[in-house]
């Protein structure tokens, strides 16, 4: 059963980061530009896919608490501190 999970969890987390590329160069690219037309031509080449690549960080994050709850409870809790201290350090 544990293989199971494993393997579920693998498998999410593989397809959000091939299907979440895209998403995540738009974004990195984003910032680097000043100029609105491009910056308005890069929201609208992600905008159409972008929930839906963010299913399958929801899938892993939620197979994690369903497989192993101590893991998840471990992972949040290292999560939560640093987006404290970020939210913190703005």
């Amino acid at each position: 059963m544990v293989a199971f999970w494993v393997s579920l969890l693998a498998i999410s987390i593989l397809l959000y980061v091939l299907l979440d590329g895209f998403d995540l160069g738009i974004g990195i690219l984003f910032g680097l530009t000043r100029d609105q037309a491009r910056r308005h031509a890069m929201w609208g080449a992600v905008a159409p896919i972008w929930d839906g690549n963010e299913t399958w960080l929801v899938l892993g994050s939620m197979g994690l608490l369903a497989a192993f709850p101590i893991a998840f409870a471990i992972i949040i809790g290292v999560i939560a501190v640093g987006l404290v201290w970020a939210w913190l350090k703005r």
